[in-house]
């Protein structure tokens, strides 16, 4: 990479872009990291945006659709936000510009929502050089930091990125059912508390209402303050009354999405060894003989078992 002067955005005046500054501090970063950076060379900012934020009007400057609602995830999927196989990743992810050198900074509309799905499947992919802006579109928008229209899609050249899949980072239901009865493992629910408990209905029909036995409910909200993640400490806190350290954390939600939210918390946190349940209740919620039960408590754990194939939606 080639140190050169480029513009900053917010001043106009030239400023240093190298090798070190694109290194980022970790899987989290703040606007005051990303603003003297923006327009640096071999940065990449990735708009992973979902639902009614997808249409956002504006964006920050140069961003790029990273299109959890559409390609991707995977269309012959029968559940939503299915990660892709790795050709449909790589070619999606070329047709953004990526290339395997650059550092990726992504954001969503909502604060921390659908970002951290991005920076989990890129890690599972085997792309490291990638952190999730803290607070998002509106905590940028909050320092008066620039934004421009979003534009329908992004243009640009394609990139030489590859995926380089690593087994375990996402699981499937057989796994999550071995999960439920292993003292070595303990599965997070981030679904809301009426949720989890069966008393509030599930946005998407045709589900059952309740969670996995033995599955701790840990709302991924609990993880934020004010649209930013907790500070470290507070963290640590939060799995700490959820799950003893070194055991195997597994994260479940609706569709994949907001179990990355845990699964970013828990690395902040000093946690590594990390399952995201793609599936999740869009899966597991399914009339099937797998188990559900209701009621605040996680309940007794079921006995270890190959898990049944979900009846199809």
């Amino acid at each position: 990479m080639s140190t050169r002067s480029v513009p900053d955005p917010a001043t106009g005046h030239p400023r240093p872009s190298g090798p070190t500054a694109m290194c980022p501090p970790g899987p989290l970063v703040d606007t005051g990291w990303l603003a003297p950076r923006l327009g640096a060379e071999r940065l990449v900012l990735l708009d992973a945006s979902v639902g009614a934020h997808r249409g956002a009007a504006e964006r920050l400057p140069g961003a790029r659709p990273f299109d959890l609602d559409g390609e991707l995830s995977d269309p012959a999927a029968p559940v939503p936000h299915t990660l892709p196989g790795a050709d449909a990743f790589t070619a999606a992810v070329r047709r953004l510009g990526l290339d395997d050198e650059d550092t990726v900074v992504v954001y969503d509309a909502a604060g921390i929502h659908s970002a951290a799905r991005a920076w989990w499947m890129l890690r599972a992919m085997g792309f490291d050089r990638a952190a999730v802006l803290d607070g998002g579109l509106p905590a940028w928008r909050g320092a008066g930091l620039p934004v421009e229209p979003r534009p329908a899609a992004y243009d640009g050249p394609r990139g030489t990125f590859t995926a380089r899949p690593r087994a375990g980072l996402f699981v499937g239901s057989a796994e999550v059912l071995a999960a439920l009865s292993d003292p070595a493992a303990v599965v997070l629910d981030a679904r809301t508390r009426g949720r989890y408990a069966g008393t509030a209905p599930e946005p998407r029909p045709g589900l059952r209402g309740g969670h996995m036995p033995g599955a701790v409910n840990l709302p991924f909200g609990d993880l934020l303050r004010d649209g930013r993640m907790r500070p470290a400490d507070e963290l640590r806190e939060a799995f700490r009354a959820a799950a003893e350290q070194g055991r195997r954390l597994y994260f479940s939600c609706g569709s994949g999405v907001t179990a990355c939210v845990l699964a970013l918390g828990a690395h902040l946190a000093g946690h590594r060894d990390l399952a995201v349940y793609d599936g999740s209740w869009s899966e597991w919620g399914l009339p099937s003989a797998l188990p559900v039960v209701t009621g605040e408590e996680p309940g007794a754990a079921p006995a270890g078992a190959p898990a049944p194939e979900p009846a199809a939606p």
